[in-house]
């Protein structure tokens, strides 16, 4: 709603004056937590009125439940590999009408240009994107990303960009809590607007230090324990089920079980490939999970709806109610929420519609740069033996740094095979040579490699496999095809996605990139790639610094508990 338009607003609630009426709806009130049967009437953008109403456009809900329109409360738009008016087109019909993204991962590959182009594609959609602006650009100093970004790279977009609501994820906690000059510069430009954290497994006096740093939200909570005491410190939980971190189970069953007021526990997606919310669905797919495991159907849905309003200021948005955005949700069962119609800025969603569609500037689409890379490129030796090891943990993105025994040829050098695989994260964006190699435990590759340009968040290049020779090929391709997902299988290219925007996007038609990501993911399979989470998301994370215990960076294996590197 514009400030304009206030006038024309009151009166036409006034006098019951609506654009459209939902006619005989089951309306869902997140803050009663009753069900009202009665009519919905929007002016324009805004929900006017809830009770018996007319009008020239109407839309018979035939005693469906509406729901406010779902709100994503983190997630970044460029994870999904597609473009924001694409990104759309998935989630709407899923029921989520509002998100609120962080763009961290193109501004790490391309600094303000990158933010300012994703801020101008995801303008005038139907679904309502706001900002929050990328904290940590480059996650840590552990790494080399593409651009880094200070407190005064964000006041124009703070004066200007009226969607940015907030400062995004502080993922380097360790610079937080020791109250780092430059990062508590950016903390006290937003000290009073919403303020996203990333804080795994941070508990005590360095979570204090850390909430009064400024941070109010988590999205990385692990076990019951650590919600519960995050709670207990005044900050909102973000519940994420992507497409890698699922364990969601015993948080939500410690909910149910201790009887938490969930008034500050939301919902998020993170990280999520298109074709997984086609399959599953999106921010409704948490919901159901929710009630399966216990939560009241009505509190799930405002876990989705006003908590996630109220968390990050929104006053108009995330209830049906006089004044608030027109943004809702028709489904059949409390007990599975399925849309089968969903309402946006006032107007039901017609998912056959054009979207505009703003073209990324060109310099986004030359963005993979590594100096030259050959099979010496990938010698690891082992200096000693037991040597670290990077464990992945089933259905989660967290890691276990483990000593292990592994096989030496003759030469010193490691030798892979299908159960410890080769790793290595390769810098791309300014031709460093700087090349990271390490051994990972979970993988499972058999007689190929996987590698990807996506690799958070620094995202440069991440190879792994149990041959020098396809980790070579799997790395050339990329460049060639100037970003993207990659699997090889005995000396050949078994399946490619190339993402040319930022190595992270691509502007092709939603129905190529999921045959693209069924292909990599049936290739990623047959080598023997664990089907526990996708492993092509699991790939892109083993190079995040910020996620507990061990990563690898282009500057070698990093133990993230100590934050130093592991020797």
């Amino acid at each position: 709603m514009q400030a304009t338009d206030l006038s024309r607003l009151i009166t036409a609630a006034r006098d019951g004056s609506a654009t459209l009426v939902i006619k005989n709806a089951r309306v869902i009130n997140v803050f009663t937590n009753e069900i009202i049967e009665a009519d919905v009437a929007v002016c324009d953008d805004t929900i006017i009125g809830i009770g018996s109403f007319s009008a020239e456009n109407e839309y018979d809900a035939n005693g469906a439940y509406l729901a406010p329109g779902f709100i994503d409360a983190h997630v970044h738009i460029e994870s999904s590999m597609v473009t924001p008016a694409s990104f759309a087109r998935v989630i709407l019909p899923k029921g989520t009408t509002t998100i609120i993204a962080d763009p961290h991962e193109i501004a790490n590959v391309a600094g303000t240009v990158g933010l300012e182009s994703i801020y101008r594609q995801s303008a005038d959609l139907p679904l309502q994107v706001l900002f929050m602006l990328p904290s940590c650009v480059p996650a840590t100093p552990f790494e080399h990303s593409g651009a880094t970004l200070t407190a005064v790279d964000f006041i124009p977009f703070m004066q200007k960009k009226s969607r940015v609501i907030g400062l995004g994820e502080v993922m380097d906690y360790v610079s937080t809590v020791n109250a780092d000059p430059q990062l508590v510069e950016k903390l006290k430009l937003f000290f009073n607007r919403p303020i996203d954290g990333h804080a795994p497994l941070l508990s005590g006096r360095d979570l204090n230090a850390y909430c009064i740093a400024g941070p109010r939200t988590d999205h990385e909570c692990s076990n019951f324990a650590e919600l519960k005491e995050k709670l207990r410190n005044g900050m909102a939980i973000l519940i994420r089920i992507g497409s890698a971190a699922n364990g969601v189970g015993e948080m939500l069953d410690g909910i149910v079980s201790e009887h938490l007021p969930t008034d500050t526990i939301c919902f998020c997606t993170d990280d999520k490939h298109i074709e997984n919310i086609l399959r599953e669905g999106h921010i409704n797919h948490i919901i159901n999970t929710a009630i399966r495991r216990g939560i009241a159907p009505i509190e799930a849905i405002r876990m989705a709806t006003l908590n996630t309003a109220r968390a990050f200021g929104l006053s108009r948005t995330g209830a049906i109610a006089p004044g608030y955005r027109a943004d809702m949700v028709l489904f059949d069962s409390l007990a599975d929420v399925q849309p089968k119609a969903v309402f946006t800025c006032g107007a039901l969603y017609d998912p056959t519609a054009p979207i505009k569609v703003r073209p990324a500037p060109e310099e986004i689409y030359d963005t993979v740069h590594p100096a030259p890379v050959s099979l010496a490129s990938f010698r690891l030796p082992v200096r000693k033996n037991p040597t670290p090891v990077i464990c992945t943990v089933p259905r989660q993105i967290t890691t276990k740094l483990a000593m292990r025994t592994v096989p030496v040829g003759p030469d010193g050098f490691f030798v892979p095979n299908s159960s410890l695989n080769k790793l290595a994260v390769i810098e791309r964006h300014h031709a460093t040579g700087h090349i990271g190699l390490g051994i990972v435990e979970g993988l499972n590759i058999h007689g190929g490699a996987v590698a990807a340009t996506v690799a958070h968040d620094s995202h440069n290049i991440v190879v792994a496999g149990d041959n020098d020779a396809d980790m070579l090929l799997a790395v050339k391709t990329l460049i060639d095809c100037r970003g993207g997902y990659c699997v090889v299988t005995g000396g050949a290219v078994a399946a490619c996605l190339p993402l040319p925007i930022a190595g992270l996007m691509t502007d092709a038609p939603i129905d190529e990139v999921l045959a693209g990501q069924r292909a990599l993911l049936e290739a990623a399979h047959a080598l023997g790639c664990t089907d526990d989470a996708d492993p092509l998301v699991l790939l892109s994370f083993l190079a995040l610094p910020v996620i507990p215990e061990v990563r690898l960076t282009d500057l070698g294996l990093f133990d993230v508990t100590t934050m130093s590197f592991a020797e």
